[in-house]
């Protein structure tokens, strides 16, 4: 993606089955869980660079020993910062104490973070501060056992306002309106008031209240905690948890907006926000690995046992398609054939554009991303230029010399790799005053290989500010004098913002949008614009179940195309000498390309939960008022 997106963020859980001694035993060393924690942070680091954190639970530690540890970095490599810190603590102790080396009970008792229950966290800020305090994973408290919990998820709710709102009434005070606290206090008062209920009980049959502790633990309903905690969320969500005693969970949204996967063994139970971390960190096959189902949480208890179990009713699944065209990495058998299948879709709109001029046409994309969708794009271009050779040939019936033949035989696909990222430049793009510049030399081009006489084809996987384009990557490529340029959008117009998870939060940031003002003041409608800010201040005053999508009304007077054209014209600006045309994938054919991930409210308008009706109305409302602050 040209235009850089902070987006979600990445979870890893590993809940060893076993006793520390079996990992010792079998692989070398009672580290096995960090270590794999370790791969899947790392295999994960796509998904978050802002700050990363780490904590651990060892099971069965008798009264005034730790049980419970815990590190975090907002550094500039966070991942590697923190397991420096847990190397540098454990080695620090087994340098003082040599004789725990060998023994892992010892270890256990003595060293910091290795433990059987294991939470790393990648974070990705959609607004906010990079604070240490910011980063995951959270901890409250306690001197119960029990009500001790530790929280860090993948997460965007809509309706923090409401949910402060109930905590007041629950008795709280909550020390700030954030999703984080919010969620973290909610899912805290309900085990508080779980153990205290399962005490009382406990009590009345005589039991004394050092030996209620152990049997808290086992009566502990998880899943009824969660079913209690987010009755009233709004939003995409995989929250991942785990509680002093040892049970945890990971809790993923009724609509499947956030991605969860899954594999258990009779020696790990493991989580992760991707599936090939999961195939990678533990050498198992595709169809191993399980993903966890809309509304539902897969919980561990204290004694190992593990069950999914539906937690919130499913809604109509709507699973982020950004994750497939972008976000999560491309090493996922589906989302790599999802990819590919992306940019092959698109080429019978690319021949349209270049009049099926395949010969004088060259084909290329915007790295890094766009590599996979550009190979479909790639394979759906040599199927054209064989046709054109086989229609050809027919058309000659038989009448073609020997050198004919052969030339067009040895046609081949101009393939190229012509825009080429400095990315040692890019990290002194920091002064307003020079930044332009700057910009437009981020991405250099390759010379002589494109003729005037030439078509030139790139691909991006997405276009959403379509920045880097304009002040960048379109300069660079019309240096190259070709006849036209074709900019491919493997994925559709961005015309809403984000409300889930990705940091797409202002609607005049969109080039999609800025289209649709520039045709609106072309065309005398700019009275739709008052329109629709008068309908959305309307829909603000509405409960969440009656909020609808007005924005929807800025498109409206224009063809999908209309628009595309509109982007081409914005980002080409008067400087290009090059036609330039910009083509974005349909809708319908992303559905066709990822069945099933249908979330395309970025693209539609069509949000899976309330909260986005009102986050888009109000995003409406601060562009027509000027108000610079975000929706949600």
């Amino acid at each position: 993606m040209s235009d850089a997106l902070k987006h979600e963020c990445g979870i890893s859980l590993i809940r060893l089955l076993k006793p520390l001694e079996y990992y010792k035993e079998k692989y070398g060393t009672a580290f096995y869980g960090v270590n794999k924690m370790y791969l899947m942070m790392e295999k994960q680091h796509n998904r978050g660079q802002d700050g990363a954190g780490f904590a651990s639970v060892k099971l069965n530690m008798q009264p005034g020993e730790r049980y419970i540890s815990r590190v975090r970095s907002n550094k500039q490599q966070p991942i590697q910062d923190i397991f420096a810190q847990i190397n540098e603590r454990i080695n620090e102790t087994l340098r003082e104490h040599p004789e725990y080396g060998e023994d892992v009970a010892a270890q256990k008792k003595n060293l910091p973070y290795i433990g059987e229950v294991l939470m790393g966290h990648v974070r990705y800020g959609t607004f906010g501060k990079n604070t240490i305090e910011s980063v995951h994973p959270f901890l409250r408290q306690n001197n119960w056992m029990h009500r001790n919990l530790i929280l860090a998820g993948n997460f965007n709710m809509t309706n923090v306002n409401v949910q402060f709102a109930n905590l007041v009434k629950l008795g709280q005070h909550p020390k700030e309106q954030s999703d984080t606290v919010t969620v973290l206090e909610k899912i805290g008062h309900f085990t508080d008031s779980s153990v205290q209920k399962l005490y009382k009980q406990l009590k009345a049959e005589g039991v004394s209240k050092q030996e209620a502790s152990p049997q808290i633990a086992e009566r502990l309903n998880v899943a009824k905690i969660l079913k209690k905690s987010s009755r009233d969320w709004d939003g995409g969500y995989v929250m991942m948890g785990m509680l002093g005693h040892g049970d945890s969970f990971v809790l993923r949204d009724p609509a499947g907006i956030r991605p969860a996967y899954y594999y258990k063994d009779d020696e790990v139970v493991v989580v992760a926000s991707e599936r090939p971390v999961i195939q990678t960190a533990f050498n198992v096959e595709f169809d191993d690995v399980q993903e966890l189902e809309p509304g539902h949480a897969i919980i561990t208890k204290l004694n190992g046992k593990t069950k999914v179990t539906q937690i919130q009713a499913p809604l109509e699944r709507k699973s982020c398609s950004f994750e497939r065209i972008y976000f999560s990495r491309g090493s996922d058998a589906e989302i790599y054939t999802e990819r590919k299948d992306l940019g092959r879709l698109i080429m019978p709109d690319v021949l349209k554009a270049i009049d099926h001029d395949i010969q004088n046409s060259v084909f290329s994309y915007i790295p890094n991303t766009a590599e996979v969708s550009f190979l479909g794009m790639n394979e759906a271009a040599h199927d054209e230029l064989n046709r054109q050779k086989r229609e050809e040939i027919l058309a000659k019936k038989g009448n073609l010399s020997d050198q004919e033949l052969s030339e067009i035989l040895t046609r081949r696909l101009r393939v190229e790799k012509i825009a080429i990222k400095d990315a040692k430049l890019r990290t002194f793009i920091t002064e307003d005053s020079s930044r332009d510049d700057l910009v437009a030399h981020v991405y250099d081009v390759t010379y002589g290989v494109v003729k005037p006489q030439d078509n030139l084809i790139i691909i991006d996987d997405s276009i959403v500010r379509g920045t880097t384009l304009k002040k960048s990557i379109i300069k660079m490529m019309d240096r190259l004098k070709p006849k036209k340029i074709v900019v491919v959008s493997s994925a559709p117009q961005i015309r809403y913002p984000d409300c889930y998870g990705i940091d797409m939060a202002r609607l005049e940031d969109f080039v999609a949008f800025k289209a649709a003002l520039a045709l609106l003041k072309e065309h005398g409608k700019d009275d739709i614009l008052k329109q629709v800010y008068e309908k959305c201040l309307e829909q603000l005053k509405k409960p969440d179940n009656e909020i609808v999508n007005v924005v929807k009304e800025v498109y409206g007077s224009f063809s999908y195309e209309e628009v595309s054209a509109k982007i081409g014209s914005l980002l080409a600006g008067p400087d290009v000498q090059a036609e330039v045309t910009v083509i974005y994938q349909t809708v319908e054919k992303l559905h066709q390309a990822c069945p099933k991930n249908r979330g395309d409210w970025y693209f539609t308008g069509d949000y899976p939960t309330p909260g986005g009706n009102r986050v888009v109305n109000r995003a409406f409302v601060n562009f027509y008022e000027g108000n610079k602050e975000r929706a949600y």
